[in-house]
């Protein structure tokens, strides 16, 4: 063959081959305008995913200088510092550090209180509005002189007589706005969420009836309304009007949080009303409606239980604050079983059963409660409860934490060095927005942290397998099967079965265990609970009485490692205890390895030695689940 035939051969083949590539793409470019045909199957298998898929941290109960017990304590930042804080940029903290998060939060509550609101500033700036007031101006002039002390007792003073300074419509309006407008501006969808809200700050006889009131509304719903405070009503059953009247004069959305029943000395989840009525199922409705959440742990204790109603659980002896009141009235141990959460919890099932309608039926969140204006999450970045416990701040760090109380009643106060550093809520969400978070709280898809970032999902079905466990994608799966936690596990199955998983902070401790706490009528009418080991780290063998032995401990000073314990840990469990038609709930309860304390970390970072002999220095930090009821109505 010649070699121009062969190449004229090969040219017409690269010819033919190429029109056929043109002509097989125009097909395809001409059948994108067609109608398509329907696929038999779709390919994708993430079209039907509507389920909850990713975890936001965040905190609901942050104060700044415009809450009266920060901005008259020295206080110097608002919420514009907070929420930039919040957010992962640097700021100067009041004493004059500086402070960031090592890594930022999703979302934010600046919850000041509504009694007095933005007092601090208006002194502080020598307001127009404040040197028109006669106590106002007597502020300034205390203030001018360094005279914080007293000018906080004046104030005080004042509140406690039913004057709260400053407490006027034309002042709360512009502050208000304040906040709104603050919290709309750094509100960025999708990245940052910020939530308005305040808090309602109730304390009859100085018994803690305080709740975080939560909008998911921007200013121009939440602009409409003026927070309703004590001084209008300290009876939480008017804080569910105001609510109930917002949501329908607005169509906004709004829930409230309890927190420190421990400080309540047995009223937050009392046997009466405010007034002192007998429960009924209308205030079972009305309670469950506006307060789906309770704020379990934050830096004034952690309120999960108590060791003398807990008495077999080894863990429940976590940072009490248990002593009495906010300095008016010991406790008592007829108290306790109205303050803690998952007494709280079993009393709710005994008045489901009496009432047809459960009035403490809510999800577990913590958040830190510092008046700092700086939501520091960590145990190595605490600056405090109020701005004199900061770094820097010398002994009063560690000494009282309720800085200048009015009364001094000896066993009530609680010091300083008693603080935890923080507390956390994580949410179970499809996205950071206003609307998506406030949503799966009021479906109770939250957990609480003592601050750490651990990640806790549980879900529970009559028909979960052991194989379930394992699954790579263990959400899907249990969605499918069964409900998360903060739900109802309804129908009549044999026995209910539990999918947990729980993971590590990725910049913190391994895990020690996962537990889960049930809590149930017995056949008598009885309350019960028990607390069991699903799973644990390392090669550790159920001991006899049914205890698992610690984990061990690998921390020096300030230092620890992650040698032990594990970065995941999963079960499958089946209540071996469960009788058929019996009213119960389950949460997950999960343990770090220990690692030191805040008091720890001030040792090395600013050199603080002397201590009491009771102070911390080593916890395990941990983790809780929002419950799942089984038989509840």
């Amino acid at each position: 063959m010649e070699l121009a035939d062969l190449g004229a051969r090969v040219n017409r083949k690269n010819w033919l081959i190429g029109t056929a590539i043109v002509l097989s793409v125009a097909t395809a470019v001409a059948a994108q305008h067609a109608a398509p045909a329907k696929p038999a199957r779709e390919y994708s298998p993430n079209l039907a995913a509507e389920y909850p898929d990713r975890v936001y941290f965040g905190d609901t109960h942050l104060h700044t200088s415009y809450s009266v017990d920060a901005g008259m304590v020295g206080d110097r930042l608002g919420p514009d510092e907070a929420y930039r804080f919040a957010r992962g940029e640097t700021v100067t903290a009041s004493l004059g550090h500086k402070a960031k998060l090592r890594r930022p939060l999703d979302f934010l509550v600046v919850a000041d209180h509504a009694e007095s609101m933005g007092l601090g500033p208006l002194v502080a700036s020598r307001d127009p509005l404040a040197l028109a007031d006669p106590i106002g101006r007597q502020l300034i002039d205390l203030v001018a002189k360094g005279d914080f002390a007293g000018a906080y007792r004046l104030q005080s003073k004042e509140r406690n007589a039913g004057r709260p300074v400053m407490h006027r419509d034309e002042i709360r309006r512009p502050i208000w706005d304040r906040i709104v407008s603050a919290a709309d501006r750094y509100n960025d969808p999708g990245k940052f969420t910020a939530f308005i809200g305040y808090e309602y700050t109730s304390a009859p006889n100085r018994n803690n009836l305080h709740r975080v009131v939560m909008f998911r509304d921007g200013g121009d719903k939440t602009g409409q309304v003026l927070p309703l405070s004590a001084v209008e009503s300290s009876d939480p059953e008017q804080l569910w009007a105001y609510l109930e009247n917002y949501e329908k004069t607005t169509g906004g959305r709004a829930l409230a949080i309890p927190h420190n029943g421990n400080l309540s000395n047995g009223r937050m989840f009392d046997d009466v009303t405010f007034t002192g009525a007998p429960l009924s199922a209308d205030y079972a409705r009305r309670r469950q409606r506006w307060e789906p959440l309770y704020e379990v742990t934050q830096i004034k204790g952690d309120g999960e239980t108590h060791p003398l109603l807990s008495t077999r659980d080894e863990f429940a002896d976590y940072y009490r604050w248990d002593r009495g009141n906010f300095g008016t009235e010991l406790k008592t141990p007829a108290m306790l079983p109205r303050e803690y959460a998952r007494q709280a919890l079993q009393r709710g099932l005994a008045y489901e059963a009496k009432l047809g309608v459960n009035p403490f039926k809510f999800g577990m969140i913590g958040s830190s409660d510092s008046h700092t204006s700086l939501a520091g999450t960590a145990e190595d970045n605490f600056f405090g409860k109020v701005s004199p416990m900061e770094p820097g701040g010398g002994d009063v760090r560690y000494d009282e934490a309720i800085i200048v109380p009015l009364e001094k009643m000896d066993g009530t106060r609680q010091f300083g060095y008693e603080s935890l550093a923080s507390g956390l809520v994580g949410v179970w969400a499809r996205a950071n927005t206003r609307e998506e978070i406030f949503d799966a709280m009021m479906r109770r898809e939250v957990f609480a942290t003592t601050g750490t970032r651990l990640r806790l999902r549980m879900f529970a079905s009559w028909n979960f397998t052991a194989a379930d466990k394992d699954a790579p994608d263990l959400a899907r799966v249990a969605y499918a099967k069964g409900v998360p936690m903060g739900s109802d596990l309804t129908g009549g199955g044999a026995t209910p079965t539990f999918l947990v998983e729980a993971m590590r902070d990725p910049d913190g401790a391994n895990l020690d265990r996962i537990q889960i706490v049930k809590g149930w009528i017995d056949s008598a009418g009885k309350m019960q609970e028990r607390v069991f080991d699903v799973a644990w780290s390392g090669n550790r063998k159920v001991g006899k009485g049914g205890k698992l032995p610690p984990v061990g401990n690998s921390v020096k000073g300030a230092t620890y490692t992650n040698t032990i314990g594990a970065p995941v840990l999963s079960a499958y469990w089946r209540d071996p205890t469960h009788r058929a038609g019996e009213r119960a709930f389950y949460y997950a309860r999960v343990l770090e390895i220990p690692t030191p304390t805040w008091l720890a970390y001030d040792m090395v970072q600013i050199g603080q030695r002397s201590l009491p002999k009771d102070a911390k220095l080593i916890h395990q930090e941990r983790g809780y689940g929002s419950p799942i009821w089984v038989g509840s109505r």
